[in-house]
């Protein structure tokens, strides 16, 4: 899925909420109600409130959506499963080596910026 994402997306930091909501088919309602059921999602929010999502913010969106709608589980059923693989921060628990290569590809954002 990760993969297959960065080649669909633009590259961007962050997705406005309304280009989320078009990438995912589903109107901006249902992102914020799915931000206030599931605890790990948690997108920035600018000084007005403006939500700014990340590519993996973006591909957990995707998880639940297909969670729900095609494999038919209710909120509280994505909540329980997803909250064995996600912290409360968003990451994936249990595999370091993703970590330390997020990590490693926000550093390197980060000095494009800067360059």
């Amino acid at each position: 899925m990760g993969e297959s994402l960065q080649k669909e997306l633009p590259f961007k930091l962050f997705y406005k909420i309304g280009e989320v909501s078009k990438i995912l088919g589903v109107n901006t309602y249902v992102l914020r109600f799915w931000e206030t059921e599931f605890p790990f999602l948690k997108p920035k929010k600018t000084k007005g409130g403006q939500r700014l999502y990340t590519k993996r913010e973006i591909e957990m969106l995707i998880l639940i959506k297909k969670m729900l709608y095609e494999e038919k589980y209710t909120v509280e059923g994505v909540r329980k499963k997803l909250s064995k693989i996600y912290n409360a921060s968003g990451y994936e628990m249990d595999n370091k080596k993703e970590i330390i290569e997020r990590v490693k590809i926000k550093l390197r954002e980060i000095l494009d910026i800067l360059s």
